[in-house]
């Protein structure tokens, strides 16, 4: 039985995450509106000004981060679902969902995407991005924390145009994954 018959997503860090922001079935809907998309690309610079605060506010910092935890963790569920689905941000979307629930299935994805090596150039990209904008927000250096979050946001910009590439595939392999196209 596979992980979209179940209800359940596979078990894979991509499905781990999934289970974490409440992402299944319907809800996924509602995570493709563009407007959750893009405002979670917000996230990462406002939990960058939430740390540098701590020069001007001190510990009210810590609020500011946790407001910022917060809309991270509901972001996905705050918006309707989209009136369409043809955008960049939603496809981008659906190839996420399709690895987070059949990833661990073998012979799932398409060997193009399955062996890609891209997943994890951009897990390292944003790793290798993290460590510097931490280090520049620890030092307080300008250039290093926005270099980090730039850096990090092209390598997510990046892994998701991959999924957009996933779900065209897997669109026209199976009416399922169509239908989520409107």
């Amino acid at each position: 039985m596979s992980a979209e018959t179940t209800g359940t997503t596979a078990t894979t860090t991509e499905g781990r995450v999934a289970r974490l922001f409440g992402l299944s079935g319907d809800r996924w809907m509602r995570h493709a509106n563009p407007w959750s998309v893009w405002t979670r690309f917000a996230v990462l610079p406002l939990l960058a000004l939430a740390a540098w605060s701590r020069v001007w506010i001190g510990w009210w910092a810590l609020l500011a981060a946790a407001v910022v935890v917060v809309f991270t963790v509901v972001n996905p569920l705050l918006f309707a679902p989209p009136r369409s689905t043809r955008h960049w941000a939603s496809k981008a979307v659906f190839g996420e969902r399709i690895v987070s629930e059949k990833g661990a299935e073998k012979g799932a994805i398409p060997e193009q995407f399955a062996g890609s090596r891209v997943p994890v150039v951009t897990s390292s990209l944003q790793v290798v991005a993290l460590a510097a904008l931490v280090v520049g927000l620890v030092r307080l250096d300008l250039l290093l924390a926005v270099t980090g979050v730039l850096f990090c946001q092209c390598a997510k910009a990046w892994y998701l145009d991959r999924t957009v590439l996933l779900f065209e595939d897997m669109k026209t392999r199976d009416p399922h994954y169509a239908a989520w196209e409107y």
